[in-house]
Parts: structure tokens; C-alpha cells; sequence
């Protein structure tokens, strides 16, 4: 009787292992948790993201900008999904600029927040 919970042990530490090599490399995959790029920044609800995050932020900081696109971005597997967004925005005199937007949405609890806009450093 002994051996069947042995075995069921084994079974499990293999596939646990086999879980980690992602790939066929170990260590080469995803991070859990860790940020990956959006590969679409012209996805509908991405540009959505981009725009809503700069109106929270004009309702915060009576600064003006306008939203004009989301050029790059990262997300990140939560409770629910992190955005981290390059947007390109222009201010009320016309000057375009690019910002950092950090986005938390919880879609099945339809949540959204602005966890950070700050201006993207120049390179």
C-alpha cells in the first residue's frame, strides 16, 4: 500500500519538473508573474487602455493632454492583468510626448485603475 502514495509522489515531482522546462530549456521561458510584451499595441482595447489612461490622468492633474496612440507596452498576469503602456500624448499647446501609463483591470469584476503616469524617460 505504501508504494501506490510513492508513486503518486514521483508522478507529481516529474510533471512539476517537466512544468519548469518551458521550451525544452530550463530557465529560457516566461517568468511567472513577470512582465511580457503585447505583441498587438493596435489591439481595440489596448488603444481603449491608452486613452482611458490618459483621461484618469487629466481628471487627477487638470494638465490637458490628449491622447493620441499607445506606441508599445507590457502586460503582466495578476489577479487580473497590469499594463504597463508607452503613450504618445499631446499637451495643450500641441507638443507631443511620450508617457508611462500602469494600468490594473479586472475584467470579471470590472476594475480598472491608474496605478501610475509618469513621463517616459528620454533614451
Amino acid at each position: 500500500m505504501a508504494r501506490i502514495p510513492l508513486l503518486l509522489l514521483l508522478l507529481l515531482a516529474v510533471s512539476a519538473a517537466g512544468a519548469a522546462q518551458v521550451g525544452g530549456k530550463r530557465g529560457h521561458g516566461p517568468l511567472v508573474g513577470g512582465w511580457s510584451p503585447i505583441t498587438d499595441v493596435g489591439d481595440p482595447h489596448i488603444q481603449e487602455l491608452g486613452g482611458w489612461a490618459v483621461e484618469r490622468h487629466v481628471s487627477l492633474s487638470s494638465d490637458g493632454l490628449r491622447f493620441r496612440r499607445v506606441t508599445s507596452g507590457e502586460q503582466q498576469v495578476v489577479s487580473g492583468m497590469n499594463y504597463r503602456l508607452v503613450v504618445s500624448a499631446s499637451d495643450p499647446a500641441g507638443a507631443t510626448a511620450s508617457y508611462i501609463a500602469v494600468v490594473y483591470e479586472q475584467s470579471w469584476t470590472n476594475t480598472r485603475q491608474l496605478t501610475s503616469f509618469k513621463p517616459a524617460a528620454a533614451h
